[in-house]
C-alpha cells in the first residue's frame, strides 16, 4: 500500500525528492494533491510503500540537514 510521506510545494521538487528516494534504493511515487494554483504548478504528494515510509522519511530529514 502506498503512504504519502511529504507534501512537496511543485512539481519541480517533487521529482527532485523522488529522484532522491530512488537513488537511496526506496521505490516512490508522486501525485498531483488538490487543483494545481494560479500561481505554480500546485502540490505534490511523496509517496513510498508504507514498509518502506520510515525509512523514507529518515532520508528526506538527513538530506534536509545538509
Amino acid at each position: 500500500m502506498w503512504t504519502v510521506i511529504y507534501i512537496a510545494k511543485n512539481k519541480a521538487q517533487a521529482d527532485q525528492l523522488k529522484n532522491l528516494l530512488c537513488t537511496e534504493g526506496i521505490l516512490a511515487n508522486t501525485r498531483q494533491a488538490g487543483v494545481a494554483s494560479v500561481v505554480g504548478d500546485g502540490l505534490y504528494e511523496i509517496l513510498v510503500l508504507e514498509s518502506e515510509a520510515d525509512e523514507a522519511h529518515a532520508i528526506l530529514c538527513q538530506h534536509a540537514i545538509k
